[in-house]
């Protein structure tokens, strides 16, 4: 059983200068206005508080998150008809900050995952909510893998409805927040609730890879280690790296990275493979160093050693991924043919491909980053939806395509970056960039080559659409393959229009003389709204300048 002990000494690690006296009264706090409550395990409330507060603090957030994750169920579970009150007390004992991050949590109140209507209203809800205030979500985050924890007390029917909205709403969050550590958590947990069998089988099989493996990686890491302990890198004026022996590359560890195994079962669907043989990654290596440039120096190390495999090799760091994620990556022929692949990044990096958006307020409280801005552009964005009751379903998929879905980098031909959902296709990347673009799109070519309009793109290709300028409308198959909900409701609005303009209600000039075809409309039109074609009407505004002129005259 976690104590507020536990809590206080991870605290102290991650953030020494924490006012721990202030934890311990809000602990108190906590504590005292749960008495007597208890959880379906039969654990007492308090215990759920306060393992929130330590997976906080596993984060490395400050002291006012940690506090306000240890009262974050007080006003909704204590004074639910008036949880106002407790806000304010809050508020006067621990300030206003800790006050408005967990009036965040109950405003936000519980997401359910029943009931389409309701259901998309609190996802709403928790957008806004992350707009206002990402520490929010970071709260929601720990509350939320705590629960799972401990999902083992609730029905057959609860976990798994549970478990469900973690895997597809709450995971594909911290994916888009670039919080892989927690991503893997939430999966990896809802995982065991959703496919039990799988789960165990793959457990099992995975458990004894890793014990083959952990012996062959301490000598891999040793080999490694003396290998760059002679190296080291320096700058000259020029801009260049070289390698001297005065001052050695620092590193922070190299140590042993286990795939999780939400992971593992999605690749090895993914390849069709039966075993864990051709998951290359099951275990890798990881490199801390302390610049970019010892992390490029080390790939060159680590390829003098070994061989590395052909198409395996990756950089991040200059092209980091949609959501943050920076290292590089190389796959190498080890030792008695072992195949490994090591991972090499920065500390910050490391931090930030763990913790994301979250990483920013570790690094703040050190001074040498801030709080993100347009990091959670896409989340403000979110904020601006329109409820539809009729089309929720196709509304919340639409969600997953363009909100949940893995992201790719795209790049125009003069090397402006798209960010676009996994398998988009040209059409997609068109209607990003602009709506005449997608209309007139009569082909693509794709780094140089052409290609067919419904190609699956791949992070990192070069797009150039070439456009027929006498096209006016898009093709209706192409509602067959485009992924991004912007290029189907384009597409849709235009062909619609189209079909307006050629069977639609004619709209003619009311002038008896001229009757010019001005538009064709849906409905049948009003015959007493008279609508006249710009010379009818400059027509009419000179005659009545020049009766009025006259009549000043007479």
């Amino acid at each position: 059983m976690v104590t507020i002990e536990d809590s206080i000494q991870k605290i102290k690690f991650y953030s020494p200068g924490a006012d721990t006296d202030l934890i311990r009264l809000a602990y108190d706090y906590a504590k005292k206005a749960h008495e007597g409550q208890k959880r379906l395990n039969g654990e007492p409330y308090i215990n759920h508080c306060l393992a929130t507060a330590i997976n906080l603090a596993e984060m490395k957030l400050s002291q006012n998150i940690i506090i306000a994750g240890l009262l974050h169920d007080v006003p909704e579970e204590t004074k639910p008809d008036h949880p106002e009150i407790a806000l304010k007390e809050i508020k006067h004992n621990f300030g206003e900050e800790v006050a408005t991050l967990v009036y965040g949590i109950t405003k936000l109140g519980k997401i359910k995952y029943r009931g389409m209507e309701r259901y998309l209203e609190n996802l709403r809800k928790m957008f806004i909510a992350m707009a206002e205030d990402v520490r929010v979500i970071f709260i929601k985050f720990a509350d939320r893998i705590h629960n799972l924890e401990t999902l083992d007390a609730q029905p057959p029917a609860k976990q798994k409805r549970i478990a469900l909205e973690t895997m597809e709403i709450y995971a594909p969050i911290a994916n888009r927040l670039g919080m892989g550590e927690i991503k893997g958590k939430l999966e990896d947990l809802s995982f065991k609730y959703l496919y039990a069998k799988d789960y165990e089988e793959l457990k099992t099989d995975v458990s004894k890879k890793y014990k083959l493996k952990g012996e062959c990686l301490k000598k891999i890491r040793l080999k490694l280690l003396k290998a760059v302990a002679g190296f080291s890198v320096e700058q000259n004026n020029a801009g260049e790296f070289k390698t001297k022996n005065a001052e050695r590359i620092k590193i922070y560890s190299i140590h042993g990275r286990t795939k999780r195994l939400w992971s593992i079962f999605n690749k090895l669907k993914t390849k069709n493979a039966e075993d864990l043989s051709r998951i290359y990654d099951l275990v890798a290596l990881r490199v801390i160093v302390n610049t970019v440039a010892e992390c490029y120096t080390v790939l060159g190390i680590i390829h003098q050693i070994w061989k590395p495999l052909k198409g395996r090799i990756k950089d991040y760091i200059a092209q980091p991924k949609p959501n943050g994620y920076q290292s590089l990556h190389t796959t190498v022929f080890c030792d008695d043919g072992e195949i490994v692949e090591f991972q090499i990044r920065t500390k910050k990096m490391h931090e930030e491909s763990e913790y994301g958006v979250a990483a920013h307020w570790y690094y703040d409280e050190r001074g040498s980053s801030s709080p993100p801005g347009n990091d959670l552009k896409w989340v403000r964005e979110l904020t601006k939806w329109k409820k539809k009751f009729e089309e929720n379903q196709k509304f919340l998929e639409s969600l997953k395509i363009d909100v949940f879905q893995n992201r790719i980098f795209i790049f125009t031909p003069k090397g402006d970056v798209i960010d676009l959902p996994e398998n988009s296709t040209p059409v997609d990347f068109a209607y990003t960039l602009h709506t005449d673009l997608g209309d007139k799109c009569m082909g693509a070519k794709v780094n140089d080559k052409t290609v067919p309009l419904n190609t699956m793109l791949q992070n990192g290709d070069v797009v150039k659409i070439i456009i027929d300028k006498n096209r006016k409308n898009p093709s209706p198959d192409w509602l067959g393959f485009v992924k991004t909900t912007t290029a189907k409701n384009k597409i849709k609005n235009r062909l619609q229009k189209a079909k307006i303009e050629s069977e639609g209600y004619e709209v003619r000039c009311a002038n008896a003389i001229c009757k010019k075809l001005l538009k064709k409309v849906p409905k049948k039109p009003d015959p007493d709204e008279l609508v006249y074609c710009k010379k009818c009407k400059d027509r009419m505004r000179e005659m009545e300048e020049k009766e009025k002129k006259e009549g000043k005259k007479s």
